[in-house]
């Protein structure tokens, strides 16, 4: 598998220099990382839509203030960086708003040079298992979707409708006998398929985290922290 350029350093000179391709990464980066920003926003406490247009200025200030040509790769994972950054926009949007109530100003606080802080982002642990959470379930959507794309452009997207059961993160598959008779296959060839959809749905997986590491060398590591986390999560929903 040819190995992406770290989105790192895209982000950074798309923020910087407004760089063509870099500005791929950008958009790629909003994508990859939306969901995740407004569902940690919601769990907070904020509605739907403040949410929203909370996540919108997060974005919107990461890009006007270059705070993402800051991310250092020897410092720990990207998604760690950037939740640290949340947490204190957030922090800093609710004590703009309760200053405002009371009527006072409150002065600007520079999340850049908060950042360079040698402690860090003060982050919960249960803030941050939340936030992973919410990042492997995008990471699992994404891999599906570029399933979902493959199978369409070989017209076979009423087979994926199928097959998508036995993938992982989905809903309880129904029995092998009931997905080969809808698609017309013996037993066999119906589990040789699912083991091939599911070695491919690895692939893609390894491809979607490929763009968030900085080296090859870090994605066994990372698809395997993907696993714990998605296994904390289904044990979270069975308590």
């Amino acid at each position: 598998m040819e190995f992406p350029t770290t989105h790192w350093s895209q982000l950074a000179a798309a923020t910087l220099h407004g760089d063509q391709g870099a500005s791929g990464a950008l958009a790629e980066f909003y994508r990859r990382y939306r969901e995740p920003v407004i569902a940690f926003i919601r769990r907070r406490g904020g509605d739907p839509s403040r949410a929203e247009d909370l996540a919108h200025d997060f974005f919107l200030h990461l890009i006007e203030k270059s705070t993402l040509a800051r991310a250092d790769a020897a410092k720990g994972r990207f998604r760690s960086f950037l939740l640290g950054t949340l947490v204190r926009f957030l922090r800093d949007a609710r004590e703009r708003e309760q200053a405002a109530k009371r009527g006072g100003g409150l002065p600007v606080v520079s999340l850049d040079a908060e950042a360079d802080s040698p402690l860090g982002p003060a982050v919960e642990p249960v803030a941050a298992a939340e936030f992973d959470r919410e990042w492997a379930v995008q990471v699992l959507a994404l891999a599906c979707e570029r399933l979902d794309a493959e199978f369409r452009e070989k017209d076979r997207a009423a087979d994926f409708a199928v097959l998508r059961a036995f993938l992982p993160g989905g809903v309880a598959p129904p029995p092998y006998e009931e997905g080969a008779a809808r698609l017309g296959l013996t037993l066999g060839a119906f589990k040789t398929e699912v083991h091939r959809l599911r070695q491919r749905f690895r692939g893609c997986l390894r491809e979607e985290l490929a763009r968030t590491v900085a080296s090859p060398e870090e994605i066994d590591g990372e698809m395997a922290y993907l696993g714990r986390v998605l296994q904390g999560a289904a044990g979270g929903r069975t308590t």
